[in-house]
């Protein structure tokens, strides 16, 4: 006597053989954000819809490729972000009008576990960025972006995937950074 079948589980039925087969979407590369940076920076209908303040920065979102998140950013004159970096995140900026300067540090600093920082030498780095020029980045990427102009408003794209966790602001006496405030997006948005 042969034993009883078992009930068989459910199957999915089978796409017809013509059926293509979607493969999952790449992940955004730092290239990919730079290349939307660069284009939206040229876009002179979404650069002019940017508000500018005499005063204080101001700034727009955007919808970036592949969920990524992207600002323009309007930057008056003599204004700065300070040291920080984006966690996480890679990320891209071009400048649409005006000129920027980025103070960056050529190191991967540890992502937590730490409140001050003896950098060695040699880690800084400086790059002025004029209309139409940007420059892309890796995570826990750390710089300062400055409008040095006395006289002239900057205004810059930016782009991030993924989307912004958090920014860690810091301060930086000599070699010594110290990591001063953790900003997340409910501080920005």
């Amino acid at each position: 006597m042969s034993a009883p079948l078992a009930p068989s589980a459910p199957t999915a039925p089978l796409a017809p053989p013509h059926a293509p087969v979607r493969a999952a979407a790449p992940p955004v590369t730092a290239a990919d954000l730079l290349d939307f940076a660069l284009r939206t920076a040229a876009d002179a209908a979404v650069i002019d819809s940017l508000p500018l303040d005499p005063e204080g920065r101001t700034w727009i979102r955007l919808d970036g490729p592949g969920g990524s998140e992207a600002w323009v950013i309007g930057w008056p004159p003599g204004t700065g972000t300070g040291w920080h970096d984006h966690a996480e995140s890679q990320g891209a900026f071009a400048t649409a009008r005006g000129r920027l300067k980025e103070h960056s540090l050529a190191v991967r600093l540890p992502s937590e576990g730490w409140r001050s920082l003896e950098l060695a030498p040699d880690l800084d780095r400086s790059r002025r960025l004029g209309a139409g020029t940007g420059r892309a980045f890796g995570e826990h990427h750390v710089h300062e972006v400055l409008n040095e102009s006395e006289s002239e408003h900057a205004v810059s794209v930016h782009a991030y995937y993924p989307p912004l966790p958090l920014i860690r602001r810091f301060s930086r006496t000599g070699p010594v950074l110290t990591l001063e405030q953790v900003e997340r997006p409910a501080d920005w948005q």
